[in-house]
């Protein structure tokens, strides 16, 4: 999916554009509705509107045919000719010049490219909303496309934007724009998305995002990142369910190299393959759904590609290597290590 505005200076730059191809065809306009009204008049009785937008044409192209309203031996016909042309041509290059910068210079595509995105944006629904542009941002980001799932970034800085592509070398929603204004993730389609994950460079403007979100979707998964431990319990009571310190993360990281770097080596190698990589996900049963009501056995007998690590239910009891005979009740969560494609597979059947 293509560019909403991609980036604020294109946005920008299509504004002016189309503005300022707008105001000369009005000048335009006016200059022949000038002629023709002065013309109407200078001709008189024997000439009606027809005649007078036709010399009017014909002055301000200077195609050089015939004249259908008589100007030589008429002074102020002459006077008015000349004050026509004058005026007219100056307009003529105007308007023509800002025409050809708005087709030739890419700006209907820029039109177009935006307008796309925002359908695109506006018929999405279950995705997750990434605010932010950095480094984290890009993480998440990457891990979103590498696992098929849809996905919206909002970012103010149009510049960490095209880095941000660029660094990915694909492209994918976008809307520019600063992430705590309602209006700037009403565009993003937070009413209608899974989460959203609040990465931008300060804690404030986290908490700020976060209280927002929440507050234009109470059914939102919230996730944002801390810098400062100080922030965490502000980022929890404005609406955060989840708080990352990448401190925090980064220790773990160490010591886990330290201990058990099989294992940070096989999650490493996960995450850098992409395609039909493999990941530990989770997938909540839904009431109703077809997989209500099925044991563990049933699930890893229909052909998901994925292998069931863990179950927990609504009340929030775990079973670790679940037995084939688990019954998968509405609202358990199903933790399994499977492939994009087994995901969305089990997805559609755990739906409600």
């Amino acid at each position: 999916m293509r560019g909403i505005g991609r980036y604020q200076d294109e946005v920008t730059g299509v504004q002016d554009s189309i503005r300022a191809t707008l105001r000369s065809a009005v000048m335009l306009l006016g200059v022949f509705l000038l002629g023709t009204v002065g013309y109407r008049g200078l001709g008189g009785a024997d000439f009606g509107w027809v005649d007078a937008l036709y010399m009017t044409t014909i002055t301000l192209t200077t195609v050089g045919y015939g004249e259908t309203i008589p100007v030589a031996g008429r002074p102020v016909a002459q006077v008015f000719t000349v004050f026509l042309l004058l005026s007219g041509a100056g307009t003529f290059v105007y308007f023509f010049s800002n025409l050809t910068a708005f087709l030739v210079e890419g700006t209907v595509q820029q039109v177009f490219r935006r307008r796309h995105m925002e359908r695109s944006i506006e018929r999405l629904e279950q995705h997750h909303v990434v605010c932010g542009a950095g480094h984290s941002a890009e993480a998440v980001v990457q891990e979103l496309l590498a696992t098929g799932r849809p996905l919206v970034v909002v970012e103010e800085n149009a510049e960490r934007v095209e880095a941000l592509v660029a660094r990915l070398g694909q492209d994918f929603p976008l809307v520019v724009g600063d992430a705590t204004e309602d209006d700037v993730l009403q565009k993003a389609g937070v009413d209608r998305a899974q989460s959203l994950v609040s990465c931008i460079g300060n804690d404030k403007d986290n908490v700020l995002v976060v209280f927002t979100a929440r507050a234009l979707n109470p059914n939102l998964r919230i996730v944002a990142r801390c810098l400062e431990a100080a922030y965490e319990p502000k980022l929890r009571r404005a609406g955060a369910d989840a708080v990352v310190s990448p401190e925090r993360i980064g220790g773990l990281r160490l010591v886990s190299e330290t201990v058990r770097p099989t294992v940070v080596s096989f999650l490493d190698q996960m995450l850098r393959e992409g395609g039909n990589a493999w990941r530990v996900e989770e997938v909540v049963v839904g009431a109703g759904s077809d997989v209500e009501g099925t044991t563990v056995a049933a699930v890893r007998e229909r052909g998901f590609d994925l292998l069931v690590m863990a179950v927990r239910s609504r009340e929030g009891e775990w079973a670790f290597n679940p037995p084939d005979s688990l019954a998968l009740t509405a609202g358990a969560g199903v933790i399994f290590l499977g492939s994009p494609d087994g995901r969305a597979s089990l997805e559609v059947a755990a739906r409600a």
